[in-house]
């Protein structure tokens, strides 16, 4: 079985990947914060709303630093399942894939090295005033200069693009009900069943709190209102690296609706940018959820490709990682798009990703195998 399936836009997709086959990439991961995420029920990134407050701290300091007995920020208990910042982690350490963590606003500067991009955390998206517009375009403005250092650097390559933000497929949502996309209903999220019902109403109030009607919204207002401080940064690095390097936005809902975003302002502001270089990079997990439509997300939103690894953790000796095959976790921290760069960079299979990924989380040192027991039981 191939290690990547292509699931929307084949050719372009196919396209993509063989441009950058053997290619090492660099990965910028961009943290941000959202009050959405605090809602009870909202998202099992986090067992309890205190755990989802410092889910980004653990993932940046955990992608940085690996396995660490006294970390500052120990990889809070999840609902179910094991961080997705493993199967990151399990790339970027033994292929040495350059690391950039950017901090586009969160309510604690993390405790590794990051770089702050003048962005602050969100409020919830009920309120229909999320963020102050003048926050979201400095974040775009910001996002420009630094999607033009990394192009230069990716130029013969690509970035890879992941984030970490609890809460975020809800801002997604919000933003892509906005700009006029059907996606209600196709969204993902860390639960085994999507709670599109709860997600929706959230959007839908703060649309109607902002006063903006779908389809019509001014996208750099229609973040301020109800969107988060990563997807505005992201469409910034985005359509500067883009000129120069290949793209790959790493995640799923989050990531499309980025990419949405990302058309919006370059159509609307007029911006050259060179869209046939970027592609979505997700897990299988997102790709064939079936409480969601991520393929039929994909089109909507642009037509884009949709990659996905087609990692499997059936076969784990961890408990923990195989409960994604049950429909937690899915994603999130660009694990889709580590796993697809370590498929096109080292020709890496699912079986020797799969060993990666254990060998690290056997260096974790107080979890066992078939044993719920330890820390992958976040």
């Amino acid at each position: 079985m191939t290690a990547i399936r292509v699931y929307t836009e084949l050719p372009r997709g196919e396209r993509w990947s063989e441009r950058y086959r053997g290619c090492k990439p660099l990965f910028a991961c961009v943290l941000g914060f959202t009050e959405t995420g605090l809602l009870p029920g909202i998202s099992g990134a986090g067992a309890t709303p205190d755990d989802r407050r410092r889910t980004y701290l653990a993932d940046a300091e955990f992608l940085h630093d690996g396995p660490n007995p006294h970390p500052k920020y120990p990889l809070p208990p999840l609902v179910a399942g094991a961080s997705p910042v493993l199967i990151s982690r399990a790339v970027i350490e033994t292929l040495e894939i350059p690391l950039y963590l950017f901090d586009a606003g969160v309510p604690v500067v993390p405790s590794v090295p990051s770089i702050h991009l003048g962005g602050v955390p969100a409020r919830c998206v009920s309120s229909g005033a999320a963020l102050d517009l003048a926050v979201v375009r400095a974040l775009f403005e910001a996002g420009l200069a630094w999607g033009d250092r990394l192009g230069k650097m990716a130029q013969n390559s690509y970035v890879a693009i992941g984030e970490c933000v609890v809460g975020g497929t809800t801002t997604a949502l919000a933003v892509l009900v906005g700009l006029g996309i059907p996606a209600a209903g196709k969204v993902n999220s860390s639960h085994p069943r999507c709670n599109h019902g709860q997600k929706l109403a959230i959007a839908e109030a703060g649309l109607r709190a902002a006063d903006l009607n779908p389809g019509a919204a001014d996208p750099f207002r229609l973040v301020a209102a109800v969107g988060d401080p990563m997807q505005i940064a992201v469409a910034g690095l985005t359509i500067a690296a883009v000129r120069r390097a290949g793209v790959l936005l790493a995640g799923g809902t989050q990531m499309l609706a980025v990419y949405a975003l990302t058309r919006a302002i370059a159509e609307g502001e007029n911006l050259p940018w060179t869209p046939d270089r970027v592609a979505v990079g997700t897990t299988r997990w997102v790709a064939e959820d079936p409480t969601g439509d991520t393929p039929g997300l994909a089109r909507a939103a642009g037509p884009v490709p949709l990659l996905a690894t087609q990692l499997s953790f059936a076969r784990s000796r961890y408990p923990q990682l195989r409960a994604y095959e049950r429909g937690y976790v899915k994603e999130g921290v660009g694990a889709g798009g580590c796993a697809i760069a370590s498929h096109l960079f080292a020709g890496w299979d699912s079986a020797r990703l799969l060993g990666e990924i254990e060998g690290l989380a056997g260096r974790l040192g107080r979890c066992r195998p078939d044993s719920d027991a330890g820390p992958l039981g976040e």
